[in-house]
C-alpha cells in the first residue's frame, strides 16, 4: 500500500550529485512531493530531504540504490510519525485588501502567519506549519486576490537520535 516517506539523503559537496538522486526516481516514474537540499549539521555533508508517495518495499529499494552512488554518505527513510516537519510558504495578496476592515489581519492571527512586508500595492505574508496548514491559508486568501504564492518543501528532523552520526561511527569514517 502506498503511503508518504521522506527520504532523507546525505551527501558530499560535488557537482552533479543532485541530478544522479533524481534519476533513481526518474527512471521508476515516481513523483517527488517535495525536493528540497541545504546544509548538514557537519560540515563539508549536505542533506537533500525528499518527499514521495510509495509502497515501503519500492521505498527500501530507492534507499539501497540512493546508498551505492558514489558521492552519498547515507541515505534514510521515514514515515510521518517519525519527523518533526514543517513548510514555509509565503503569499503576496493586494494590499487593499487589508483596507476593508480587519478580515486578512484577523485571518493571519487565525493562521499563525506574520506579515513580512507592506508595500503600497501589496503585502507578503509567511505561514510556517504543515501542508494542510498552508494550504487552508492559501484557500482562505484567495478570497481576497493573492498576486503570488510559494510553498518550500518539507523540512525534517528525524526523531531518531543522530543516525548519520550513529552510520559514521560504525563504519569509523567520522
Amino acid at each position: 500500500m502506498k503511503q508518504e516517506f521522506t527520504i532523507s539523503v546525505f551527501t558530499e559537496d560535488k557537482t552533479g550529485i543532485l541530478a544522479r538522486i533524481i534519476s533513481n526516481f526518474t527512471k521508476r516514474h515516481i513523483n517527488l512531493e517535495s525536493i528540497i537540499a541545504s546544509a548538514s549539521s557537519m560540515e563539508g555533508i549536505y542533506r537533500i530531504i525528499i518527499v514521495v508517495n510509495v509502497t515501503e518495499d519500492t521505498v527500501k529499494k530507492i534507499v539501497a540504490q540512493l546508498d551505492k552512488q558514489v558521492d552519498v554518505i547515507k541515505a534514510f527513510y521515514y514515515t510521518n510519525d517519525e519527523l518533526v516537519y514543517q513548510e514555509i510558504a509565503m503569499y503576496k495578496v493586494p494590499t487593499k485588501a487589508f483596507m476593508n476592515g480587519t478580515i486578512i489581519e484577523n485571518l493571519t492571527r487565525k493562521h499563525n502567519a506574520r506579515i513580512l512586508e507592506i508595500e503600497e500595492e501589496f503585502t507578503v505574508i509567511e505561514k510556517t506549519g504543515l501542508h494542510h496548514e498552508t494550504e487552508a491559508l492559501l484557500e482562505e486568501l484567495r478570497k481576497y486576490g493573492i498576486f503570488e504564492f510559494v510553498r518550500s518543501g518539507r523540512i525534517a528532523i528525524s526523531r531518531p537520535l543522530e543516525q548519520l552520526n550513529n552510520y559514521l561511527r560504525s563504519k569509523k569514517l567520522k
